[in-house]
Formats: C-alpha cells, structure tokens, sequence
C-alpha cells in the first residue's frame, strides 16, 4: 500500500523497528485474512477440502453445513494462534478450538449454551475428546482421505511433510498400490502388514505408518471411530448416527489401536502419539519456520539458510515459540530481507 511503498522509498522500510511495526500493522489488518486463508491453504492441504465429496451410503452424516465449517475451524484457530502470539505447539495438541453447533456435535464436544450453526467461539475441549491441534480437525481428516476409506499411508506421508517436516523418499517405481478391500472383510492395518513384507517399502513405512495409524480412528469425515463402516448387513448389524439423515451405517471391522515409533516408542491412540511428537519441540518450531520462510520468500530453502533457521529456532526455544514471534523472526532475518 501507500505506506509501505514510500517507506521503501525513502529507504526506511530496512530499519529493524520500522520492519516490525509495519509486520505489526499488516497483521492487525483486516487483509490479514487473505494470509491465513493462503497460508493454512497451502501449508495444511486445505486447498483440496473440495477434491472428494463423502459416500453418502457410508456417510449419511456429512452435508454442506459441516462442509463449509471445516476450514473454517482451522483457519479461525491459526488467526486465534496468530493473534495472540501462543505457543506454535498448539499446532500439534491443544486444549481448546474453534467450534460452531455443527463441530461440536460432530466431535461429540458440550456445546456452549450460546452455540449457532454458523457462529464460530473458542471452546475448551474435554480430556476424553480426542481433538486438539490441527492434525484431529476434521478438515485436515477430510483432505487426508478419498471420500470412502482412510489410509494410513497418504496420512503419514501428510503428518511427515506437514507437521514434522521430515518428508519420506519417494516410492520405488515399481511397488504395487495397496488395493483396498471393498467388502470390509480385512482392515487396511492387515493389507500394510502384508505390503511392508516388500523389503523396498520396509525402511519408508517405519516412518510413515506410525502416525497414518495414529490417525485410523478417525473416519474420512473426521469422526471418532472405533469400527469401520461398511456399505453391507454384517453379523454386528447397523448402528444408529447421532445426526444425519436417519440412515443407519453397518458394522465393519473394528479399528486396530496403536503402533511403535522407528525409535520403539509404543503409543496406543492419537493422544499418545502426540505426545510423542511434543518430546522434540524444536523439529516442531523448526518445520513451521521453514514452511513460513517458503511462503514468505516463494523459494525453497537453501543450504545456507539452514544455519539462519537454527538460529530462529534457538531464539523461539529460548523465549516463547509464538506465532507471531515465529513471523517476526522470518521478515528480520536475512532469508526474507535478501530473497
């Protein structure tokens, strides 16, 4: 805008304060959102909440609503991040989130007696709820399934990428694709078991199973799960949906719980697992800085800016890793400055 383009041009757009108070100011906007919307889009997939719509056989509880409440949750709980500089940590677990009606009975979460279908509020989670950061936000657990069926390797290979920034290799070119069982009669844990026997995908899998079975018990539409719908009568007969369309689901095989990290440690759910992740906080710190360092300067990170990152990580270690403490430190830094 105006303010910044004579700033540059009278040269004072370069000085250390002047830098941060112009950060401060187009955070405080209101053009702030289109930030978090291409932001969170790009760096959590959300791009793709449209790429798949739900079997409505299998999934009579999903509709528009619940749809368009989707990003919008994570998108409003990373502006309550940002806005009020807390911990990035929250991105992995936290104790509260953005929730309107629909979420909370979608997450079985006690709505707040003021709750409306479209009015967004922050929520304090139960402990028993399972939610907390972004990887359980039904979003997320939409754009990591195909509609029908989960799998643990695509939401692997996302919580990798995503949120621990240490990306698998690429699968060997000639590798068979894990073809799902349509008639229920085994589970996806059982199909991975046979399909690791490959020595080629052994070394890969232990990386990328661990957090794909992390998230199994939650379903393509991101509810809690402790058995996978099927679109036929079985002996465990149908199940009645606390909302939807009456319809009634049946009763597949039951999910199978927990798993082992590559370093052996055992986790039996998800809140375990994250858990796990929040021991080495600084991978934490140091994959949301280089995520935002590519988003801020539009080129990948350089060898040399690796040691700039370590730098950044010590001093968010040190003080207190804030998100906007986080986006301070990304436009000071030479990165930003001299990209």
């Amino acid at each position: 805008d105006d303010e910044l383009l004579a700033k540059a041009a009278d040269g004072t757009l370069s000085g250390d304060d002047v830098l941060r108070s112009q950060v401060e100011r187009m955070l405080n906007s209101p053009k702030a959102r289109r930030f978090t919307k291409n932001f969170v889009g790009q760096w959590l997939d959300l791009r793709k909440i449209d790429a798949t719509i739900p079997d409505p056989v299998l999934f009579p509880d999903f509709d528009q609503l619940l749809l368009w409440s989707m990003p919008m949750e994570t998108e409003l709980f990373f502006e309550e991040v940002l806005r009020n500089d807390l911990s990035v940590l929250n991105f992995v677990d936290s104790d509260w989130s953005m929730l309107n009606k629909r979420l909370c009975i979608h997450y079985g979460v006690p709505c707040p007696s003021d709750s409306t279908a479209s009015g967004f509020q922050r929520v304090s989670l139960p402990a028993d709820s399972h939610r907390g950061g972004v990887m359980t936000q039904a979003s997320v657990l939409k754009v990591t399934a195909d509609g029908t069926r989960t799998s643990p390797v695509l939401r692997g290979v996302w919580v990798l990428n995503r949120i621990l920034g240490t990306p698998p290799s690429p699968p060997p070119p000639d590798i068979p694709v894990i073809e799902p069982d349509i008639r229920g009669a085994t589970t996806i844990r059982q199909q991975l078991d046979r399909h690791r026997n490959t020595p080629a995908c052994a070394t890969c899998h232990n990386d990328i199973d661990p957090p794909g079975f992390a998230l199994e018990s939650f379903d393509p539409i991101g509810n809690w799960r402790t058995f996978y719908r099927v679109t036929t009568r079985t002996a465990a007969g149908a199940v009645d949906l606390p909302y939807g369309s009456g319809r009634p689901v049946f009763r597949g095989p039951d999910v199978e719980l927990g798993g082992q990290t590559p370093a052996g440690q055992a986790f039996s759910d998800i809140d375990d697992y994250k858990s796990l992740v929040l021991q080495d906080k600084d991978q934490i710190i140091r994959n949301l800085v280089a995520k935002m360092t590519v988003y801020a300067t539009g080129a990948d990170i350089q060898f040399a800016d690796r040691e700039v990152i370590e730098q950044i990580v010590g001093r968010l270690r040190n003080g207190h890793p804030g998100l906007r403490s986080l986006i301070h430190e990304v436009v000071q830094s030479r990165m930003f400055r001299n990209k």
